[in-house]
């Protein structure tokens, strides 16, 4: 058969889309254009959403001949370093190829996560995605040809084999193919209960620190509880919004808690269940007391070898010195800051609670919920506490009923 094939890559061919062009037909001869025109694509094969989504890839497709499979796992786009509450626009995008494809002729798959729980690599996905095209009767090619170009392109050979096998089994019967990993996925589901998310988060505040630590969080969650019950009527809203902000606030992540994450068995079960044989781990870290400064001002990173780990352990069994005097990390800004943010709360908190009211409830859950938006580390958290504070003083002029007097300026100059 005859063949010809045209990419088109963006920003350099780093982190920009690719669309490929791919022309398949009984002879060379046939094929007097590479590039494919509008509206006469046979087949979309769409291993990212968001690149499927395109124009450059809806121009090429339509109803009466057009196919699609398309991986609607969602990966991040470059947006969200810009927008950080940029939220993933998924359903409109399925939405969009449907509509342009017919909706009983697209397939949408969450390829990347099977595949990477199948394989371990999420570098198989694109292989999935093409055995699964190819037992939907969409490709054009034996599945021995496929099979020794494999072969001949001499890479990963087996690793690519079996991802093209698994998206073949995936086409004929989905669920059995999910079910093979489902033994591997925990059931979980968010805490949604008042005592749901007051029982995780102590827990979790116990292993952060102690019991003790954990109590000083359930004890104020449950002054707000009382409150919300005597004003009224019953614990609700306020008391979510407490026990997550509060939360939030006391599992500030220092560096006790960054050495107890590494440590806890959690990670290297991760790290064994996506990597075979050897491997090295390198740490890319600015600490505080070890850091130069940057032209910009902010600390650079360093890179540590994988001697971290047993530097972690050490540092793990230390987190009962955390804001004591013994604790040489809480005399750094940081840390300092992030301890006076669980004080003003609480301040803060003990005024909403006196102002409480049924016409004022939504307001006082809007000023606790807005820790939320203290995210970050170093130069990025400051500023955002910065805002962070500055918003807050707005909203509780606004609970308090302080009224603010408009200043009119004449420029005459």
């Amino acid at each position: 058969k005859g063949c010809a094939t045209m990419n088109q890559t963006g920003l350099a061919q780093k982190f920009g889309p690719v669309v490929s062009h791919l022309r398949i037909a009984k002879q060379q001869q046939d094929i007097y254009a590479v590039r494919i025109p509008a509206g006469d694509a046979d087949l979309l094969l769409g291993c990212d959403l968001v690149v499927s989504a395109s124009d450059e890839a809806i121009a090429k497709v339509n109803t009466e001949r057009s196919y699609a499979v398309v991986n609607d796992s969602e990966v991040t786009t470059a947006e969200f370093i810009y927008d950080r509450d940029t939220v993933f626009p998924g359903n409109s995008m399925k939405q969009l190829i449907s509509a342009e494809v017919g909706a009983e002729k697209v397939d949408f798959i969450d390829a990347t996560e099977l595949a990477t729980k199948l394989l371990g690599d999420s570098l198989a996905t694109n292989f999935f995605m093409l055995g699964f095209a190819y037992q939907k009767g969409y490709v054009p090619v034996s599945g021995e040809a496929i099979d020794r170009a494999i072969e001949l392109n001499g890479v990963a050979i087996e690793f690519n084999r079996n991802a093209f096998l698994w998206g073949r089994r995936a086409a004929e019967d989905i669920a059995a193919v999910r079910q093979v990993v489902a033994p591997a996925v925990e059931e979980w589901r968010p805490a949604e209960s008042l005592d749901e998310i007051v029982d995780f988060r102590f827990k979790h505040l116990v292993k952060y620190q102690d019991l003790a630590y954990a109590e000083q969080f359930k004890g104020v969650v449950d002054q707000v509880r009382r409150r919300e019950q005597e004003v009224l009527g019953a614990a609700g809203e306020l008391s979510i919004s407490v026990a997550k902000a509060l939360h939030k606030l006391m599992a500030y992540k220092d560096e006790y808690e960054v050495a107890r994450l590494y440590t806890d068995g959690d990670f290297l079960k991760k790290l064994g269940e996506a990597f075979e044989g050897d491997f090295k781990l390198q740490f890319h870290m600015a600490p505080p007391l070890l850091s130069k400064m940057g032209a910009d001002g902010h600390p650079k990173k360093r890179v540590f070898a994988s001697w971290m780990m047993s530097a972690f352990k050490v540092l793990a069994r230390f987190k009962s010195l955390r804001g004591t005097k013994l604790d040489i990390f809480s005399y750094s800004d940081e840390r300092r800051l992030e301890r006076q943010l669980i004080v003003e709360f609480k301040e803060r908190l003990t005024e909403i609670l006196s102002r409480l009211n049924r016409d004022n409830v939504g307001l006082c859950c809007e000023i606790v919920d807005l820790v939320n938006d203290v995210r970050g580390f170093g130069h990025v958290k400051e500023a955002a506490i910065g805002q962070y504070r500055i918003r807050r003083q707005q909203l509780l002029s606004r609970l308090r009923g302080d009224i603010v007097q408009l200043v009119e300026v004449d420029n005459a100059a």
